[in-house]
This record gives C-alpha cells, sequence and structure tokens, in this order.
C-alpha cells in the first residue's frame, strides 16, 4: 500500500466495494429515504446482497465472526461506503465500533451475549450517552446515576440523541457512578442495558433537519434495575471507554465524509460539463472553475491529514492532535463542497432529486456530534501549545 493509495487485495476488495455502492445502494437510495415497509425490505436485500459478496462486517475482527481487515486497511474501505448515507446499513459496519469495544473491555459472558447478534446483524448497538439539560461536549457533567442495590444497578436519567435505539438489543448507558469527592473523569461507568429492561423508555424520535421521524432517539431511565455483571469495563472508567470508542469512530467519520464530499464532486463536474447558460457552458466560467479546484485542495488535504492519523493511531501513537484537526477540518470540507455543488446545480440541488440537499443536511450535522467543531479547535490548541512538537509534520 502506499502513503495513501490501497494497492494489490486491499484495491481489489475496495473496487469491489465501490461496485457494490454504486450500483446497488445508491440507486436503492430513493426507496430507503422515504423509510417504512419497503424501505426496511429493501435494506434487508441489500444486507443479504453484501453477504453474497463478501463485503459484510469487513472490519469487525475475525475471532469474533467479521472479516479481520486490519485498521488502517478499513480506512480505505471506509472512503467507498460513505459514497451513500446508507453504506454502513448495507454493509454491516455500523456495529465495528461496538463489538471492538465489548471485545476489549467486555467480560466473557457479555462478548458471547452480545458481539455475535451484532456481528450478524440482528439489531443494531446503540449509545446513551448525551443529555439534553447538560454539555454533551463535555461527558463529565453527565447526570444520569447509577447505584448499586445489592448485586443490581439501578440507574435513572434522562438520554437523547441516542442513535439506533429503536433497532437496538442494547444500549451502553454512560452515568454517574462515583461520589463528588472522586476526579471528575472518574465519576462516570459504562453499564449494559437491554432496551427491553422495564423502566427503559423511548420517548419520541427526535425530529432532526429534515427527518421526521429520525433516528435519534429521547430515552428515560426510571428505576431501571439491571445486574451488577453488566458494567461494561472498571467503574469509573466510562470517560476512557467513551474515547476509546471515539477516537477510532472520528477517523471512520471523516473517511466516509470523503466518500460523501468525492461523490458531490463528481456530480458537480457532471453538472458544470453539460449545463449551458450565458453563452457557454458552465464548466468555462472562471467562477466555476474556482468551485472546482478549491474542492479538490479540500478534498485532498482532508484525506491526507485522515491518512496521516490512521497512521499515527494503528502505530500506537498518540494521534490526539490529528484526530482533532481532521474533525473540524473535515466538517468543514464536507460542507463547503457540497454547499459548491449545489450552487452548480441552482434550483435543482433544492430539490430532492438530487442526493445534495440531504448531503448538506447531513453534512451540518457533522460539525456537532462526536463533539462540536469549536471543542476540537480548542482542545487541540491546547495540546499544541503545550507543546508545539506534537504537531504532525513535527
Amino acid at each position: 500500500m502506499t502513503a495513501n493509495q490501497p494497492e494489490g487485495a486491499l484495491a481489489e476488495l475496495c473496487a469491489r466495494m465501490r461496485t457494490f455502492i454504486d450500483d446497488e445502494v445508491i440507486p436503492a437510495e430513493p426507496t430507503l429515504n422515504h423509510g417504512g415497509e419497503e424501505a426496511a425490505k429493501q435494506l434487508t436485500v441489500l444486507r443479504s446482497r453484501a453477504k453474497e459478496l463478501g463485503l459484510w462486517a469487513l472490519g469487525h475482527p475475525a475471532d469474533v465472526g467479521g472479516g479481520g481487515v486490519p485498521f488502517l486497511d478499513f480506512v480505505f474501505l471506509n472512503e467507498v461506503i460513505g459514497r451513500s448515507e446508507y453504506g454502513q446499513l448495507a454493509v454491516g459496519s455500523v456495529s465495528m465500533q461496538d463489538c471492538i469495544m465489548l471485545r476489549k473491555h467486555g467480560t466473557e459472558e457479555q462478548r458471547q451475549r452480545w458481539i455475535p447478534p451484532l456481528v450478524r446483524g440482528d439489531f443494531l448497538p446503540s449509545v446513551g450517552l448525551t443529555e439534553p439539560d447538560v454539555a454533551g461536549s463535555d461527558p463529565t457533567l453527565i447526570e444520569t446515576r447509577a447505584e448499586l442495590d445489592g448485586d443490581t444497578w439501578v440507574i435513572n436519567g434522562h438520554k437523547w440523541f441516542t442513535t439506533g435505539v429503536a433497532h437496538a438489543g442494547y444500549c451502553s448507558v454512560f452515568a454517574r457512578t462515583e461520589s463528588e469527592d472522586t476526579p471528575r473523569h472518574s465519576r462516570i461507568s459504562s453499564i449494559i442495558v437491554p432496551t427491553d429492561t422495564p423502566g427503559f423508555e423511548i420517548v419520541r424520535s427526535i425530529p432532526t433537519m429534515g427527518h421526521d421521524p429520525s433516528d435519534h432517539y429521547e430515552v428515560r431511565l426510571t428505576d431501571v434495575r439491571v445486574p451488577a455483571a453488566n458494567l461494561l469495563g472498571e467503574r469509573g472508567k466510562g470517560f476512557v471507554i467513551a474515547q476509546d470508542r471515539l477516537g477510532p469512530g472520528r477517523i471512520f467519520h471523516c473517511m466516509r465524509w470523503l466518500g460523501q464530499a468525492q461523490r458531490a464532486f463528481e456530480l458537480m463536474c457532471e453538472r458544470a460539463n453539460t449545463r449551458y447558460a450565458h453563452g457557454s457552458l458552465l464548466s468555462e466560467k472562471g467562477e466555476i472553475h474556482r468551485y472546482i479546484a478549491e474542492s479538490a485542495a479540500e478534498i485532498h488535504a482532508h484525506r491526507l491529514m485522515t491518512l496521516d492519523a490512521a497512521r499515527a493511531m494503528d502505530a500506537g501513537e498518540d494521534a490526539r492532535v490529528q484526530i482533532g484537526l481532521i474533525k473540524f477540518w473535515g466538517a468543514q470540507m464536507l460542507h463547503n463542497v457540497v454547499d459548491r455543488a449545489i450552487q452548480v446545480h441552482g434550483a435543482l440541488g433544492l430539490t430532492g432529486d438530487t442526493p445534495l440537499e440531504g448531503m448538506y443536511r447531513h453534512a451540518r450535522y457533522a460539525r456537532v456530534y462526536d463533539g462540536p467543531d469549536e471543542v476540537h479547535r480548542m482542545s487541540t490548541a491546547k495540546r499544541l501549545l503545550r507543546n508545539p512538537d506534537a504537531a504532525p509534520w513535527r
């Protein structure tokens, strides 16, 4: 593998994934966008096809039934999967980070119970981290509480943006388990809560930017009781577990954003080369040249930055600076490229007749989830001020 392109067997695997995403998943998007029974049937067909083609759960560890594709190799695959919003669901990669989290931090009983059905795609995982009454960017402020009553955790709290929980077998609930005199980063624990547990209530699907219903849910936990053995990892180490999950996940987000940006770029070029206005094709106009050139530069820069972050993490290096940089840069890059593509399409770009308006809404999400841009800029700047040698080029 070269510095920025896959080679050999990985290149062939990426090509097969590209064919599946472009030829089967993307054409199914209109049906999937409408939701309901037909969308569920269509997704089932796509998942079966992915399994037939040997494209299912490729990044999951081989010892839990996945494809065992190494981390850095899967980063390249995720770039292709990201060309469609539904790519993750279609190829089973949506549960990968949770499988890895369970494999690393779970007990043997937890791994045996939850990992096989996750890998098969029997249900989704979900994470109860964000709360409506405290800043989601600071998990040390979590108010949900879990107290031991003998050998049982009793959990009370209020979560929201608990993505996919309506289709999940369990929720990893992050709750305050330690006293106020404990260091603030050691007060939170992660507890596995099956979604059919009494007191675990899905209040509503939260309407979000053109999606009603959406896949983001509000959840209340009222005297939810689960065995003490459902603690995930060590007590008080929830912050560490969350960061273990979020770090690689941010790299995967950034590579999926590349897939979206590249698709928007292709649509922009196609439109510019075929649309005639004011005496010439759009592709002959200087302002459109700027859109194309700046988009290409931003996509390429973000791609190289993201691959460098993946390389650092794969090598066991401290990649926090690289991950912080790509998170806020990538979110802005995605917005810029999709925005330009919409502009080149004119009125058509504002309609549902192209995927661009949906991509634009999802690009806006990117600047908030897994930490808002402002927090990533702040934390990255602080690390660089403390140690300028931590800059990626040093």
